[in-house]
């Protein structure tokens, strides 16, 4: 089920009001998302990221992997990735508003988000500064890279991420992301 609220513009203290009953709430610039827990295949695919993804950002000194509970939030948006890479200083801020810009966001489409993860988070992404965002496909067997200023480039095969150019960038297989997922399962 997603909802989307047209009737009225959701504010960051709406926002915090509503029930902590499994579902996820965004405001996207007035605009509310109501998602509900996501399926097993979309938390496999997650969860093969971070396994991924962490130790890399370990070993250079990239920051953090963030799951969903952690948030981007701006003037008047919150949204819950499911997963994103911030830098971290020596001392961590202790309000989300506060947190560096993402240094990469990963959004996993299912049926009830693909609108929103191509169009309303997509350009917040690309308000806020963030330098790469990916798009996972579970159904397509593929990820669309956004970067600000370029064209998308859409990953069939393998996706490599390059944070920075001193540093050789990981390469991730999407046939080992997406093995044994059927597609309709996100």
């Amino acid at each position: 089920m997603s909802m989307q609220s047209s009737a009225n513009q959701w504010t960051l203290e709406d926002l915090e009001r509503l029930p902590d009953d499994g579902n996820k709430y965004e405001v996207v610039h007035g605009e509310l998302f109501v998602t509900p827990a996501p399926g097993q295949p979309h938390e496999i695919v997650s969860a093969r990221l971070t396994r991924l993804l962490d130790p890399y950002v370990a070993e250079h000194g990239l920051g953090l992997v963030f799951r969903p509970r952690a948030v981007v939030r701006s003037v008047d948006s919150e949204v819950e990735p499911d997963l994103m890479i911030r830098e971290q200083g020596e001392a961590s801020p202790n309000r989300w508003q506060d947190a560096p810009t993402p240094i990469l966001v990963v959004e996993i489409i299912s049926p009830t988000t693909r609108r929103r993860d191509h169009m309303q988070k997509r350009d917040f992404y690309e308000e806020i500064g963030v330098p790469e965002y990916w798009i996972a496909d579970i159904d397509e067997r593929s990820v669309r890279v956004v970067r600000p200023n370029r064209d998308d480039a859409v990953a069939t095969e393998t996706l490599v991420w390059t944070p920075r150019a001193d540093l050789p960038p990981p390469v991730i297989s999407l046939v080992e992301l997406f093995a044994g997922l059927r597609t309709g399962d996100a």
